[in-house]
């Protein structure tokens, strides 16, 4: 789960139905021939009550690829004969990828309380995973909830559904909360994930093992762009991915605090405090880490990650903060800014990528 905020503290209603085992690919929706005309051919429309049958179909085509999964639509879902009366009447609203004939894929979303909305019963027929149509339906039941007033997206996935996992977490929802257990035919638990629209949040263990292939991804993007972190260009994802579960860990262990934020409901920017100091030090906590990706810098949330570090530094009983930087980077003059004062510079301290050697700047500031 993710370390309690304002954002999370919203209500989850139980969800009757297991969150789907749905789509696969990158952050982005394809843009190749193949992912294109799949989803040319399986528009998204507003969801029909006579759209049950195919949904039935759909549901039972995804759940046969997973052993133990049991399917019994009167005794415990009698509501997907007439699923957009269902939704409706619960202010939500249900969409379907595909034809009068077929359905292809499904998404619903359902406002909770306070401004959480949960992303509902996500399917696509297992023929068309990778091709975009998660994608396109996600981001259709995105929008509306954003427009009806989200600041906060929600939803739950069968632990067994480890594809669907991978899918949301690339998609920037982290896991939230304990597992929730259904007591169905099926002996269905149940992860939850979250996000909130904009906002920050300091991590968990669960969470930040969610967040690491996204971590990994705006990684390799800032080392691509500058080599003023602590890895060279090219850095490879593999490496980047091992990084932020070795994170996760010291998470887990007290060793380290972890910030990260999202902006459109995208996670763009984290940061690393470091909480593993001498016990001579205890007062101390170094900040490791600001990061922002590239195309989303300028706009306010590395500034926004670095004050939730030295709030999380309070928290700990930390009043002295320090870091490094390199000089002459951008990362100098905002430090300055945020109040950091240089205590001195380190000569040839860094290793450029070209067998360069850059001065490191040392900042402190109190903290409280």
């Amino acid at each position: 789960m993710l370390v309690p905020g304002k954002a999370w503290m919203a209500a989850c209603a139980r969800h009757d139905a297991r969150a789907a085992a749905g789509t696969m690919r990158g952050s982005k929706p394809m843009t190749g021939e193949t992912g294109m005309t799949a989803i040319s051919n399986w528009p998204i429309r507003q969801g029909r009550d006579t759209d049950g049958p195919g949904i039935i179909a759909l549901i039972a085509s995804c759940w046969a690829r997973y052993p133990g999964i049991r399917m019994d639509v009167d005794g415990e879902m009698p509501e997907l004969h007439t699923l957009a009366t269902y939704y409706s009447q619960q202010d939500g609203a249900l969409w379907i990828a595909g034809t009068d004939s077929r359905v292809a894929g499904m998404i619903a979303t359902r406002p909770l309380d306070s401004g959480t909305w949960e992303i509902c019963r996500v399917y696509v027929d297992p023929a068309l995973h990778g091709a975009g149509l998660g994608h396109a339906l996600l981001d259709h039941a995105e929008r509306h909830a954003i427009a009806a007033g989200a600041q906060c997206l929600t939803l739950w996935s069968d632990t067994r559904f480890g594809r669907a996992h991978r899918f949301y977490e690339k998609r920037s929802y982290l896991r939230h909360g304990p597992v929730r257990v259904l007591a169905d035919i099926s002996n269905s638990l149940e992860f939850g994930y979250a996000k909130p629209v904009n906002g920050l949040e300091l991590l968990d263990i669960a969470a930040a093992t969610a967040a690491a292939a996204r971590l990994a991804d705006i990684l390799v993007a800032c080392v691509q762009t500058s080599a003023s972190l602590e890895f060279l260009p090219p850095l490879a994802a593999g490496k980047a991915r091992a990084f932020w579960h070795q994170i996760a860990a010291d998470v887990g262990a007290g060793r380290r605090a972890l910030a990260v934020g999202w902006r459109d409901g995208v996670l763009l920017a984290a940061g690393l405090l470091d909480l593993a100091t001498p016990e001579t030090q205890r007062h101390r906590a170094i900040v490791r880490l600001v990061m922002v990706h590239p195309e989303a810098r300028r706009a306010g949330l590395g500034r926004q990650v670095l004050r939730r570090l030295e709030q999380a530094a309070v928290a700990h009983g930390r009043t002295l903060l320090t870091l490094e930087t390199r000089a002459g980077d951008p990362e100098e003059p905002f430090f300055q800014a945020e109040g950091w004062t240089e205590a001195g510079r380190i000569p040839d301290a860094i290793s450029g990528a070209e067998a360069s050697a850059h001065a490191a700047v040392v900042f402190w500031k109190r903290a409280g």
